[in-house]
């Protein structure tokens, strides 16, 4: 008969040699907890291979979703793939029930001593709390002090990190208050183990983490101002470059708030209005992902260019809610640690049912002493969390020179620092290049208010230490994450989807775009474009390099020349083929061509145009599917080859067909997924820009000098080519190439999708949709123009564009047709950044009352 028990498979044989890596997995009595016993019956089922199989599935889906964790100064880049272990923490039913209350409980202290540190101070009155601790602190904002908030809780939002220790108890080892972060990648988590490797969840109740996020929902819309019945709920992001941007465009999505910067958000007559492109409009909620100190550049810190200037009076005056509130920042200070207990049994008349990790801040004589002597022994912790990352300093690793210096560092500041007790934290079973071995764990918790009481997440979000007897757990080291899984029965109904909860709560804002998301995806239109038409140029001219090769003569050549030169002009890559060095790069052009194709440094140059472009996609990243983040990650491995591989044109012309591929098929994707309104409005409306310009320029840089009659057609057919439409032009004109049908086919033919008239039609169909705020029918400026471009298209004598001028030997006209219709086109985008991106609100100069 075989053995079913799972903890005697082979692989598990080295890892249960380890007994505080297995103790983990017992129940009090010794015995081997049942739930594990489950999981890993459904693990060895599965098989050795297919579960490395899946474990690269989950990857892969981790990389086209675009899941990422930002690591500034990461030699992988800023986009960083999140990594999930495909072993879960497991979590019973007894044991979370502790947790749940214990969380709960500590959430109420927390919201407790943030609403007494802003009002009536008793704790520090009471001499429970000493007063150097709170206004020494950076995170306690005086500006704050006496606002009352429109809601029952103070604290909206609570997350805590536990850690198990080897005996089997659980501690707090730091409260995050100020924008707690993970929530989001606990649900992408839960998402991609279900969707990839559902099997392991056989035999086990797993509960739902949905109730948290119904309850997210709830909780901070009772935050709104009394009057909004409805109420508009936005995300405040630093931007792409936060290490946690991913999850704010993830629930931005899921949610269906409206993900804004700072300077989407104006104050006007003490209520918060979103800038949109049909004018402002009225914000309620604000959930912020800005550290508090840089919301408001008038009232706190003054150089901020995250915040919205005024915001604190606003909130002042009761006419927006914020989640959580400015100030909370406070409750980050592990200096408070010493006296929660002393605080629970103030407020509560009970002691705390979750520990604290035992801690001493310096502050105080005797416990400065006790850090200073047992400084090899202890975990320091700045009461100022860095922003750079972990700010704890393990004794233990520091040589005897380091722990004297850090001994002068806290006798100099002793009030900014603590000392806490270094718990043995326990190990819990991780798949390491396909083995099983164990690894340390944090677990991260979220909570938010629901009216008297608080919400738990029944799972979260856990990290563990990149190397097994790592002290230090933090993403930042390169840890994985883990799912949590609570095992235990549902209690009661289960909304197992936002798509369940009442119209009332789903209202969704989506009529109007913010100006900064209406902006970059106008930008991303023009960067595909950008990197399609320069892609497809450059392939043209590297053609024709490779076949003239072949044939040495001087048209050939002539051709060559011309072409790298307007190229260089067309994609602004200069000094390129027109500089001073233009005659050793046409002898050897190859390598010039590689510099423009590969370095992401030259100005004009693919990489540099696709990487402007992955900036802005990146901005406005929840306007994207699964495939389109499938396609980018493409694109983004064909310009990042392997380092010390020599490209040849070959090479370097399939790169080049990989690239035309990968973007065609990225506006194909959002042509067919992104709904007509005015994000997609703005999106093709940056495109027909750039691809208008994009032909005048290339039809000034190849079709208006006057040359021998091979060379023209040369450089006609070239463009033809670059433009996909040699072919068309067969078809239509059954003659040899000519300059009159080539520009009647570029320039004039109403149903040719690549024509300037066509092009020219559909802008002003969007600069017509474009929402309008001027009285009448009065046209705006950019109509103004686009009706100019096109009446001159309509008026033009055709004939004469292609007259030669013997005197400068140019098509003079053609020159002069497109250099005007370039200056009207061009002029288009500055008229709608000003209409549309820029609302500009005249300020009263605040006098604050100190």
């Amino acid at each position: 008969m075989q053995n079913t028990d799972p903890f005697s498979h082979p692989q598990f044989r080295e890892y249960l040699g380890n007994s505080p890596a297995f103790q983990q997995m017992l129940l009090e009595n010794g015995q081997p907890d049942p739930h594990w016993s489950t999981f890993f019956t459904s693990y060895f089922r599965l098989g050795e291979d297919e579960i490395v199989s899946r474990n690269n599935d989950i990857l892969r889906l981790l990389r086209e979703n675009g899941v990422t964790y930002n690591i500034h100064g990461d030699p992988s880049g800023l986009n960083r793939p999140w990594k999930i272990d495909i072993i879960p923490f497991l979590i019973n039913r007894n044991e979370w029930n502790k947790i749940e209350a214990g969380l709960r409980q500590r959430t109420e202290l927390m919201n407790f001593i943030l609403t007494d540190i802003y009002g009536e101070q008793s704790l520090i009155k009471n001499g429970i709390v000493p007063m150097e601790l709170v206004y020494n602190h950076p995170g306690f904002l005086r500006e704050c002090a006496g606002i009352k908030l429109n809601s029952k809780k103070s604290l909206v939002l609570y997350s805590a990190d536990l850690a198990r220790s080897t005996d089997g108890s659980l501690w707090v080892v730091n409260d995050r208050t100020q924008a707690p972060s993970g929530s989001g990648y606990a649900l992408e988590n839960r998402t991609t183990m279900t969707r990839v490797i559902p099997e392991l969840f056989d035999g086990l109740k797993v509960r739902h983490l949905s109730p948290y996020f119904n309850a997210l929902r709830e909780g901070l819309a009772s935050t709104a101002p009394s009057q909004a019945r409805n109420p508009r709920i936005v995300i405040l992001t630093p931007g792409a470059s936060n290490e946690t941007y991913f999850e704010h465009s993830f629930l931005s999505s899921y949610l269906g708030f409206t993900l804004v910067h700072g300077n989407d958000l104006i104050v006007k007559e003490n209520y918060v209005w979103l800038k949109t492109l049909g004018g402002l409009e009225k914000v309620d909620v604000i959930l912020r992902r800005v550290d508090d100190v840089f919301c408001d550049p008038v009232e706190l810190r003054e150089d901020s260019q995250l915040g919205i200037p005024g915001l604190l009076q606003v909130v002042r005056k009761g006419n927006v809610g914020i989640a959580n509130p400015l100030g909370s920042g406070i409750l980050e200070n592990p200096g408070l640690m010493p006296f929660l207990q002393q605080i629970a049994r103030f407020h509560f008349s009970e002691d705390l049912i979750l520990p604290t990790i035992a801690s001493w801040w310096c502050g105080q004589p005797d416990e400065m002493n006790y850090v200073l002597n047992h400084l090899s022994t202890l975990v320091v912790k700045r009461i100022n969390r860095s922003s750079a990352g972990s700010s704890a300093i393990d004794g233990a690793a520091l040589s005897a020179d380091q722990l004297k210096g850090l001994q002068q560092q806290i006798r100099a500041n002793p009030t900014l620092y603590v000392g806490q007790e270094k718990v043995e934290i326990s190990y819990t079973p991780s798949l390491i290049n396909g083995k099983i071995e164990p690894r340390k764990v944090l677990f991260r918790n979220f909570l938010v208010s629901n009216g008297d009481s608080y919400t738990a997440m029944a799972g979260g979000l856990c990290r563990t230490s990149s190397e097994a007897g790592n002290f230090l757990i933090s993403n930042q080291l390169g840890g994985f994450s883990k799912d949590a899984w609570v095992i235990s029965p549902e209690p009661g109904r289960v909304i197992h989807s936002l798509k369940e909860v009442s119209d009332t709560t789903t209202t969704t804002f989506n009529s109007m775009l913010p100006s900064h998301a209406a902006e970059n995806l106008f930008w991303v239109g023009r960067y595909t474009e950008r990197v399609l038409g320069n892609c497809r140029f450059l392939r043209t001219v590297m053609q024709f390099l490779a076949e003239g090769n072949k044939l040495k003569t001087y048209n050939n050549e002539q051709t060559e020349r011309n072409l790298l030169e307007a190229f260089t002009r067309y994609s602004y890559t200069f000094p390129g083929f027109t500089g001073k060095e233009k005659e050793e790069k046409f002898a050897e052009p190859w390598k010039e061509i590689r510099d423009i194709l590969f370095n992401e440094k030259r100005i004009g140059g693919i990489s540099n145009t696709f990487k402007s472009f992955h900036r802005a996609i990146y901005e406005v990243r929840d306007h994207w599917s699964t495939d389109t983040w499938r396609v980018i990650r493409a694109v983004e491995e064909e310009l990042h080859p392997e380092p010390g591989t020599q490209q040849t044109h070959l090479q370097m012309l399939h790169t080049l067909d990989d690239l035309i591929t990968s973007m065609v098929a990225f506006i194909g994707l959002n042509r067919e997924s992104i709904s007509r309104e005015q994000g997609w409005i703005m999106l093709d409306l940056g495109r027909k820009i750039e691809q208008s310009l994009l032909l005048i320029n290339m039809l000034k840089a190849t079709m208006t000098g006057y040359s021998s009659e091979q060379l023209e057609y040369n450089l006609m057919q070239a463009v033809l080519m670059s433009n996909e439409n040699l072919i068309n032009y067969r078809y239509k004109y059954r003659l040899p190439v000519q300059n009159t049908l080539v520009l009647d086919l570029m320039l004039f033919d109403p149903n040719n999708p690549r024509s300037l008239t066509y092009q020219i039609e559909r802008l002003r169909a969007h600069l017509q949709n474009l929402p309008k705020n001027i009285p009448g029918h009065a046209l705006t400026d950019y109509e103004r123009l686009i009706l100019e471009a096109d009446t001159l298209m309509k008026l033009v004598q055709k004939k004469e564009l292609t007259e030669p001028d013997n005197q400068t030997r140019t098509y003079k006209k053609l020159n002069e047709f497109l250099e005007k219709l370039y200056d009207l086109l061009s002029a288009i985008p500055g008229m709608v950044s000003k209409t549309y991106f820029k609302h500009e609100v005249t300020t009263q100069p605040m006098v604050m009352l100190r």
